[in-house]
């Protein structure tokens, strides 16, 4: 039986917009049918290349998304789970003023509109950490999901942050919204994603869980170019595909030279 908990992160850009062709036909590449669960694009707006095919999971990513047509959106989108800030520590949002937009704006989605809430989303250091843990200190209402986020290079590091969580929090059921290796090294890289989505997969306290990223071109260097999830041209990396379709995760070995070597990318 197939484990449907991975989800696709699929960035603004992929769909055509003024000024922005976009590659839309990359979406009719996914596989809808293995173990990719749902679609975000930290926006409030339906991918429209999507066409049903998967849940979308909308996202208040900052203030903005509160209020306009954005919130809009996020009241009248078909998707049952909402997530809520991104990375709010990174962009000068307090735990005290996130806990109330919280209960101002964000529970009036579950009260009214039957919606399942996702806390915000905080990096794996401390000061991510320090700031999830107080906003959960402060809410009267919890959220549904514990959203955390992890960039590493051991899944021994990541598998043990998320344990670590989860302890702190035994009652949320986690959804890693975003999670990949920083190795430069493909095999590592490899590794990590293996390892890592095989261990969640079989977790039953993990809900859902999203590698980064289904991007064409990456913001900054800081996620390994042997882990990215698309290529320029729009096409899916051969990492991709085993997210799309292998479960449990492994190596396919390819041979050169009579040894061992990490699938290449050249097949689409």
């Amino acid at each position: 039986m197939v484990i449907r908990k991975r989800g696709l992160l699929w960035d603004w850009t992929n769909s055509s917009g003024p000024g922005n062709p976009g590659v839309p036909w990359a979406m009719d590449a996914v596989n809808f049918k293995g173990p990719m669960e749902s679609v975000s694009n930290w926006n409030t707006w339906v991918p429209p290349e999507l066409k049903g095919r998967a849940p979308y999971r909308p996202m208040v990513h900052l203030e903005p998304q509160l209020q306009g047509q954005e919130w809009q959106n996020v009241i009248n989108s078909k998707g049952d789970i909402v997530h809520f800030f991104n990375e709010p520590e990174r962009n000068g949002i307090s735990p005290e003023k996130a806990q109330q937009d919280w209960a101002n704006q964000m529970l009036s989605l579950r009260r009214q509109h039957g919606k399942k809430l996702v806390s915000p989303s905080c990096s794996n250091d401390q000061n991510g950490q320090n700031w999830i843990n107080k906003w959960l200190s402060l809410v009267q209402e919890k959220p549904d999901f514990l959203g955390l986020h992890y960039y590493g290079t051991k899944s021994g590091d990541a598998i043990a942050f998320i344990q670590h969580m989860h302890q702190q929090h035994p009652n949320l059921k986690i959804i890693v919204s975003e999670i990949a290796s920083i190795s430069r090294n493909k095999h590592e890289v490899y590794q990590f994603t293996f390892e890592v989505a095989n261990w969640m997969d079989k977790t039953d306290y993990i809900f859902e869980y999203s590698f980064f990223g289904a991007m064409r071109k990456m913001p900054d260097n800081f996620v390994s170019p042997q882990a990215v999830l698309m290529k320029p041209d729009g096409h899916f990396t051969q990492l991709m595909r085993y997210l799309m379709n292998d479960q449990p995760m492994h190596f396919h070995k390819a041979k050169k030279d009579g040894k061992d070597i990490v699938d290449s990318d050249t097949e689409e």
